[in-house]
């Protein structure tokens, strides 16, 4: 079936919609990783994307939202990256060492710098603070289930639950990457992610599962 002049007119405005919000989205990454939140508004995104600074909010309303559409991009590139990473671990051990490697991605991908950025944001803006906890939520379910994979049924577990573990993981993570920008040459934040390499074998005995208890069988 031959498509009309109309519709494939419909068409390229499409394509074309969709390569602007994506440029748009890029610049947005580009702009608040370089120069903050303060520093970043709809005019210095558009001239980072080469476009009129209206597309800005006919393609996304504002831009806090596209600000958000830059960090749930930036999310499900992370959480595939980190699923994957993660998969081989089967000790607390290894997954310290997956962890720190994680951090030096981040780092250097810049993705913890968006969310450091929006998260000090919402403190002064309540609707921008709710949508970032509800978009931390994935990520501490993702902690959760590797926590439990790795632990669970372990002394550690009873001691420390892995929704717990995940709270602490998540704020330690957060912590230490804003940290990172004030420590110039990351000799402290390297510190500290020995120190938590060298504890964790000594806890390998309480990531011992416990066998589970036999019922005992009824009176007969």
């Amino acid at each position: 079936m031959r498509r009309s002049p109309e519709q494939g007119r419909l068409g390229v405005s499409r394509q074309a919609g969709a390569e602007t919000r994506e440029r748009l989205v890029e610049a947005a990454s580009r702009v608040l990783r370089t120069e903050g939140y303060a520093g970043t508004s709809a005019r210095a995104i558009a001239k980072e994307a080469e476009v009129n600074s209206a597309l800005v909010f006919y393609h996304f309303g504002g831009v806090d939202q596209l600000l958000l559409a830059a960090l749930d991009r930036s999310s499900e590139q992370r959480m595939a990256a980190y699923r994957e990473a993660v998969a081989g671990a089967r000790t607390l051990e290894e997954l310290v060492e997956v962890a720190n490697a994680i951090y030096r991605a981040d780092l250097e991908g810049g993705h913890i710098t968006l969310f450091s950025e929006l998260v000090g944001a919402g403190l002064a803006r309540p609707e921008l603070r709710a949508e970032i906890t509800k978009r931390a939520e994935p990520w501490i379910g993702f902690v959760e289930e590797t926590l439990e994979r790795v632990i669970g049924g372990s002394p550690l577990a009873r001691l420390m639950p892995p929704r717990d573990l995940a709270y602490a993981a998540i704020t330690f993570y957060l912590g230490v990457n804003v940290f990172t920008h004030l420590d110039a040459d990351r000799s402290r934040t390297e510190a500290l992610f020995d120190l938590v390499g060298r504890v964790a074998p000594r806890a390998r005995l309480l990531t011992v599962r416990l066998p589970r208890r036999r019922t005992p069988p009824a009176p007969g």
